[in-house]
C-alpha cells in the first residue's frame, strides 16, 4: 500500500469530530444521555444523577416523573464499574423517598436485580439492607413484598445472613406472618427457613417467641397451606439443643408431638417426623426426647396407612435408638416385631428404612436382637442381602451382624445358609455395604464348617480383593473377616494363594495403612500355614506345632510366590534345592515288628506305601477346586515315612524314660544327630557328604520332595527341622529358627535349679548343638551359640 497523500490526510482531519463537552441543567436531558454508548457520557450522566438525587426528597420526585428509575436499572449491570456504582446510589437515594410510589418502583427494581450475586454485593456495599428492613412495615403490601424478596435473595450469601439480626430484621418479620396476602406469608417462611440456620439468629428468634408463633400457625388449620414451610423453620430450631430444651420446658414438644398424631396429609407428617429425626442427631437432643417418651408416638405412627409416614417414623427410630435406654422402651413397646413386619412391605424404600431403624435397635442390644430373630427377621434379611438398594444390603448386613453375636442366633442364621449369602455383596462398589459385610462375615466365620461353606461359596476370593480397598474402615473389617477365615487351614491357604500375604505385608509397612486388625490377619494367616510362616518369617515359635503335612521349601525370595506341595511334587526335577516335607500316616498298615524284613528297595529308600481305605466319589467337586493332574506314582504325599515314624517311636521310648528336662532335650539331640549321619567336627563339615546323598534321593524318587525319614545325611538345616518335628511330636517345647548358607538351630527355655534352696530361677534360653556335639545346650548369649548359629 502506498503512503497516504498529503490531500487524503487533510481530507481525512477535516470528516473528524472534535471531542465534545458537553454541559446541563435540564434533568430531562441528563435523563436522555443515559440511553448514550459512550462510558465517558454514561459516568458524567449517572454522577450527576446522584448529586441531583441527594439534593432533597423534591428532585428525587422528579427523577422519577422522568422516567430516570428505568435506565437506572439497566446501567446496575454495566461493566463498567464506576457507573454501576453510580447507578446504584442513585437507584439506592431515590428509594429513601417517603412516597410509596416510588418505594414500590425502586424495591421492584432492585427485586429483579438482586436475583444477581453481583448486585447483592452492590447493594450491601451501600448499606441496602437497613433501609429494606424498616420497609418491611410500610403499609403497602407490594412495597412490603419487594423488600422481603430483596431480602430474601441477599441472605442467600453466608455475610447477609449473619449481620440481619443485628439489625433488628427478625420483629418484622414475624409480623409479616400475620400478612393478608399469602406470597408475603411463604416469602416470610422461606426466609425464616434461611435465617433461623444461624446459630446467633436462632437465638434472637426463640426471645421473640418465634416458635410459639410458628406452632399457632401449625395448630390452625387455615394455614395449613403454610405448615409445611414452617415445618422447616421448626427443624432448624430442633437441631439446636440449647433451643430445643428451652422449647421442651416451654411445652412445645408437647405440641409438636399432638401435632404428628393429628390428622393430616401424609406429606405434611413426613415433614413434622423428619423434625424430630433432625433432633435426634446429637447425644443431648436424644436424652431431651426419650425424656418426652417419644417412642410411644413414633410406635403409633409405624400403624399409619401410609408408607411414607411409616418409613419416615423408620428413620426417626434408627435415629432415637442411639439412645440405651430408647432401644428398650421400643421393644417394650412392641415396637420391634412391628419393624420386622414391615420388611415384608412391597415399598423399596419402607424396607430401607426398617433395616435402618433394625440395624440401629440391635446394635449392643442383645435383648432387642432376640426380639428380631424370634419374629423372624433374620430369615428377610437374608433375602435382602441381595436387594438392589445399597443402604438395604448394608443395613441388613450390619443387623445380621449384630443379631450374630449371640450363638443361637448364630445359627440360625447359618442354617439358612447366611454365610453363603455374604458372597455376592463382597463384590459391590458401595464403601457401607462392603463395611458391614466384611463385619458380617467375621461373626458367622467362627468355625471350619461355616468357613468351608464360605469358601465353596467363592467368598474368599472377593474377601482377598477388599484388602485392596483405600476406605480404611472397609479394610479393618476386612483384615478382621481374614483373620476369622484364617482359623481354618484350607482357607488360609487359598487366600495366601490368592496374594493375601502380600497384600497384607505391603499394608504392614505402610505408615498410613497398617492397624493392629492388618498385624492380626497376617498373623492369623501365618500361624495357620506354618510352611508360608517358616518361608516368609524364617522362625516358627514353640507354640507352633508342627503336624503331618508340614514342609520346609526353602527361604522366601522377594516376587516369588509360595507353591502348595501339590505343585511342588508335579515339578520335574530341577537344580533348585530340595523340599522336604514331614509325614506321618494317618492310618499305618506297616509291620513295625523287628521280625519284617523290607524289600530292598524300600530298605534302601525307606518308605512304604500306605494303604488308605477307598473314597466314595464325591457327586459334586468343590467349587473353588481347580482340576488336579493325578499325582506321580511315587509321590511322597501318597508315602507313609516308615523310617519317621520309627523315630518318633524311638523318641517317645528313649525320652521319656529321662526325668530330668535337659537330659531329654540332649538325648532328643542325639538322636537326630544318629538319624542324619553323626557328630561331625567343625572342621569336616565338607566331608559330610549331604548334597550328594540328598541328590541321589530325589533321583530315585524322581522327586524334588523328600520324606524327611529317608535323610541319612543332614546339615543344621535338616536336623534342626527333625528335632523340631519330632519334639512337637511327643510333646516337647523348642522353636526352629533359620539362619543364612543352610544354617538352622533349635532353641529350648530352661530352668536352673538351685538344689541348696529347691527353688527354680529365672529361665535360661539354650541352642541345641545337633552337629558338633550332639545334645550339648549352649546358652543363648554365649560365644558357642554364636558361632553355631553363623558360619
Amino acid at each position: 500500500m502506498g503512503k497516504k497523500t498529503g490531500n487524503e490526510k487533510e481530507k481525512e482531519d477535516k470528516e473528524a469530530f472534535e471531542p465534545l463537552s458537553l454541559e446541563s441543567k435540564a434533568p430531562a436531558t441528563v435523563v436522555l444521555l443515559l440511553s448514550s454508548q459512550e462510558e465517558d457520557i454514561l459516568v458524567k450522566a449517572t454522577e450527576a444523577i446522584q448529586k441531583f438525587a441527594e439534593k432533597g426528597e423534591e428532585n428525587k420526585v422528579t427523577l422519577l416523573g422522568i422516567g430516570a428509575l428505568g435506565p437506572l436499572c439497566k446501567l446496575i449491570d454495566h461493566s463498567n464499574k464506576v457507573i454501576k456504582r453510580n447507578a446504584l446510589m442513585a437507584v439506592g437515594i431515590m428509594a429513601t423517598n417517603e412516597d410509596a410510589v416510588v418505594h414500590e418502583f425502586a424495591t421492584l427494581c432492585l427485586a429483579s436485580m438482586a436475583v444477581d450475586f453481583t448486585c447483592r454485593v452492590q447493594i450491601n456495599t451501600n448499606d441496602g439492607m437497613p433501609p429494606l428492613i424498616k420497609l418491611l412495615s410500610s403499609p403497602d403490601p407490594d412495597v412490603a413484598k419487594n423488600s422481603l424478596e430483596i431480602i430474601f435473595n441477599l441472605v442467600q450469601d453466608l455475610e447477609s445472613l449473619e449481620v440481619l439480626h443485628e439489625l433488628g430484621a427478625i420483629p418484622p418479620l414475624l409480623e409479616l406472618l400475620k400478612s393478608d396476602f399469602p406470597v408475603i406469608q411463604h416469602l416470610a417462611l422461606q426466609t425464616f427457613q434461611r435465617v433461623t440456620t444461624d446459630l446467633e439468629t436462632r437465638k434472637i428468634f426463640r426471645e421473640e417467641q418465634g416458635f410459639e408463633r410458628f406452632m399457632d400457625l401449625l395448630d390452625n388449620m387455615e394455614f395449613n397451606d403454610l405448615h409445611a414451610e414452617v415445618l422447616q423453620t421448626v427443624s432448624n430450631c430442633l437441631g439446636d439443643i440449647e433451643t430445643l430444651q428451652l422449647i421442651h420446658n416451654s411445652g412445645g414438644l408437647t405440641r409438636l408431638m399432638e401435632f404428628i398424631l393429628a390428622p393430616s396429609s401424609p406429606e405434611i407428617q413426613c415433614i413434622a417426623i423428619k423434625c424430630i429425626t433432625r433432633a435426634a442427631q446429637s447425644s443431648e437432643s436424644r436424652d431431651v426426647l426419650h425424656e418426652q417418651v417419644i417412642e410411644r408416638v413414633l410406635v403409633e405412627l409405624l400403624s399409619a396407612a401410609d408408607d411414607n409416614v411409616k418409613a419416615s417414623a423408620c428413620q426417626a427410630i434408627a435415629a432415637i435408638s442411639f439412645h440405651p435406654g430408647s432401644k428398650d422402651r421400643f421393644r417394650e413397646l412392641e415396637g420391634v416385631p412391628i419393624v420386622v413386619q414391615l420388611l415384608h412391605s412391597e415399598s423399596s424404600a419402607l424396607r430401607e428404612a426398617a433395616t435402618q431403624a433394625l440395624s440401629s435397635l440391635t446394635h449392643k442390644n442383645k435383648a432387642n436382637a432376640l426380639a428380631v430373630h424370634e419374629a423372624g427377621g433374620h430369615e428377610i434379611l437374608i433375602q435382602q442381602l441381595s436387594e438392589s438398594s445399597s443402604s438395604t444390603v448394608a443395613s441388613s448386613a450390619a443387623t445380621l451382624s449384630n443379631m450374630a453375636e449371640q450363638e443361637i442366633i448364630k445359627s440360625s442364621i447359618l442354617l439358612q445358609e447366611g454365610i453363603q449369602a455374604l458372597v455376592e455383596p463382597l463384590v459391590s462398589t458401595d464403601t457401607q455395604v462392603l463395611k458391614y459385610t466384611a463385619m458380617c462375615v467375621a461373626q458367622l466365620a467362627c468355625g471350619n464348617t461355616e468357613r468351608e461353606k464360605f469358601q465353596k461359596a467363592g467368598g474368599l476370593e472377593p474377601l482377598v480383593n477388599l484388602l485392596y480397598s483405600n476406605d480404611k474402615e472397609v479394610l479393618k473389617h476386612a483384615c478382621f473377616a481374614v483373620y476369622a477365615c484364617a482359623g481354618d487351614t484350607s482357607c488360609a491357604v487359598k487366600m495366601c494363594r490368592l496374594g493375601a500375604l502380600e497384600i497384607l505385608q505391603e499394608i504392614n509397612q505402610s505408615a498410613n495403612r497398617r492397624s493392629s486388625f492388618s498385624e492380626l490377619a497376617m498373623t492369623s494367616l501365618l500361624n495357620s500355614n506354618l510352611p508360608v510362616k517358616y518361608n516368609r518369617t524364617r522362625r516358627l515359635s514353640a507354640n507352633d506345632i508342627i503336624t503331618s503335612g508340614f514342609y520346609d521349601a526353602g527361604q522366601a525370595c522377594v516376587g516369588q510366590p509360595f507353591l502348595t506341595l501339590e505343585e511342588l511334587i508335579r515339578q520335574p526335577l530341577n537344580q533348585k534345592r530340595e523340599i522336604i516335607v514331614f509325614n506321618i500316616p494317618i492310618e499305618e498298615t506297616v509291620d513295625l515288628a523287628e521280625d519284617r524284613k523290607p524289600s530292598p528297595t524300600e530298605a534302601e529308600i525307606g518308605i512304604k506305601k500306605v494303604r488308605m481305605p477307598p473314597k466314595k466319589k464325591k457327586e459334586k467337586d468343590k467349587v473353588d477346586e481347580e482340576p488336579q493332574d493325578i499325582l506321580p506314582d511315587k509321590s511322597p504325599i501318597t508315602f507313609g515315612d516308615v523310617s519317621l515314624h520309627m523315630l518318633i517311636k524311638e523318641a517317645k521310648d528313649t525320652v521319656f524314660q529321662l526325668t530330668d528336662e535337659r537330659e531329654q532335650y540332649a538325648a532328643l539331640a542325639r538322636l537326630v544327630s544318629e538319624a542324619m549321619g553323626g557328630a561331625v567336627p567343625r572342621e569336616k563339615l565338607h566331608e559330610l557328604g549331604w548334597v550328594l546323598h540328598q541328590s541321589q534321593l530325589r533321583f530315585q524318587l524322581k522327586s524334588n520332595v523328600l520324606p524327611i525319614g529317608i535323610i541319612n545325611k543332614g546339615t543344621y538345616c535338616h536336623r534342626a527341622l527333625l528335632f523340631k518335628c519330632l519334639a512337637d511330636t511327643i510333646g516337647k517345647s523348642c522353636t526352629l529358627v533359620r539362619g543364612d548358607y543352610n544354617r538352622a538351630w533349635n532353641e529350648v527355655l530352661l530352668f536352673k535349679v538351685d538344689r541348696e534352696n529347691l527353688r527354680f530361677s529365672m529361665p535360661c534360653r539354650y541352642i541345641v548343638d545337633l552337629m558338633h556335639r550332639p545334645g550339648t545346650l549352649l546358652p543363648i548369649d554365649s560365644p558357642a551359640a554364636q558361632e553355631y548359629q553363623i558360619i
